[in-house]
């Protein structure tokens, strides 16, 4: 007699075939998916004999699913221009915690929610590496990552200035030229120190350095905080001083900053001299000092290291985080959760965490998500296969139940 019990498991092995490509499908359109594949192997066999020669006679008992097996290959990107989305190149998963618990994707549509957290869109924090003071390090460990608008930049003192300009060898001895230069505290307050330049002979100039008198918690006529002599030789080139002014104090400000020490560079890294005299209307066609005020964060990207670099109010660009990738000896071995997330098992093993780009790792594109992998024209052709494998295992019932009916018809 007929067994229904194999086609039927032809029947099982090929609907859940189908149910694989159904929802490979279903995910086309998802973002960061991983198309599935089922793969059938045999049942057991049921010996019958042997041959004259001693060769078993077997007869098998069906098939089944004996694996379903994601493909980890890269989707195709789709460049969205939203800071806030990622993609990955290559091996690896976004690590993400939700109460205490490590999760991994390979989603980066990533939100920033109100208190600033990097988040999925399931509420999942983004791991990373936080940086301190524009720093990061690898070494401390993984915490949420944090981008809210509310991010400072630190306000840097100002040590060193310069400026660039020409001072009239023909005016007359007394005349005066001045130059004002802004500098900032370590408050990141900006006060205003003016170079004052006063003609005391043929190449010779003095200057005087000085500071609103209310800024450093006084009245009256502005502070001195410089003063000093300027030489030139025949060619309009400086020659004394040989160096830097040093020592340019700035103390008692009124905001209860640090004292200032500031450094006036009279040349440039060549040892070429920044001041000049020679016949020319007294002007200044450039300055510079490297202080600079606090600022808020504007906007950031991310880099192909996972390094989160934020755009700050005040014009500097610095380093807010770093995102981390995991990666696993066995990704078959990872357990979804639906939601585009994965779960470690005994399979996978543990995770192995670290940056972009290190230890086999994949890179990151900012602005950019990952689509599925899912190739809707192979996906039909697999669809057809075991489409066909069903209709042949429903043949095989209907014939096996048309033997069993003439086998039934016998007795008449």
């Amino acid at each position: 007699m007929p067994m229904f019990s194999t086609p039927l498991s032809g029947l099982n092995a090929a609907s859940n075939a189908l149910s694989v490509i159904s929802n490979n499908l279903a995910n086309i359109n998802t973002v960061g998916y991983k198309e599935q594949t089922a793969s059938f192997q045999d049942l057991f066999y049921q010996n019958i004999g042997d041959t004259g020669a001693g060769n078993p006679i077997q007869i098998g008992a069906g098939s089944t699913v004996g694996a379903v097996t994601s493909n980890f290959g890269n989707g195709s990107f789709d460049t969205s221009g939203i800071s806030t989305d990622v993609a990955i190149t290559g091996e690896g998963f976004f690590v993400t915690q939700k109460e205490g618990a490590l999760s991994f994707s390979r989603n980066g549509h990533f939100t920033v929610q109100s208190n600033g957290e990097l988040d999925t869109q399931d509420g999942k924090a983004v791991m990373g590496y936080p940086a301190i003071n524009g720093v990061i390090d690898t070494s401390q460990d993984l915490s949420p990552i944090v981008l809210g608008q509310g991010l400072i930049s630190p306000p840097l003192t100002t040590s060193n200035l310069q400026m660039t300009s020409n001072l009239d060898a023909s005016a007359a001895v007394g005349t005066n030229f001045s130059t004002p230069m802004s500098v900032y505290d370590s408050l990141g307050v900006s006060h205003i120190l003016t170079f004052q330049f006063t003609k005391s002979g043929p190449g010779a100039w003095n200057y005087n350095a000085t500071i609103p008198a209310a800024e450093v918690g006084g009245t009256g006529a502005p502070v001195n905080v410089a003063t000093g002599a300027l030489t030139f030789d025949g060619n309009g080139k400086l020659t004394s001083p040989t160096g830097s002014v040093t020592g340019i104090a700035v103390a008692g400000l009124a905001d209860g900053a640090t004292d200032m020490n500031v450094t006036w560079n009279l040349y440039d890294k060549n040892n070429n001299p920044l001041l000049t005299q020679v016949d020319s209307a007294s002007t200044t066609s450039a300055t510079f000092q490297d202080g600079y005020a606090s600022g808020t964060l504007l906007n950031f990207n991310v880099g192909s290291d996972g390094v989160i670099s934020g755009t700050f109010t005040n014009g500097k660009t610095s380093p807010i985080a770093q995102i981390t990738l995991a990666r696993f000896a066995n990704q078959q071995g990872l357990q979804r959760e639906g939601d585009n997330s994965y779960v470690s098992s005994l399979a996978s093993g543990d995770p192995v965490i670290g940056t972009p780009g290190d230890g086999g790792r994949g890179t990151l594109t900012g602005g950019a998500l990952e689509q599925s992998n899912v190739d809707i024209a192979t996906e039909f052709s697999k669809m057809i296969i075991a489409q066909r494998g069903f209709q042949a295992n429903a043949k095989v019932v209907t014939t096996f139940d048309e033997i069993t009916q003439d086998t039934i018809n016998l007795r008449r």
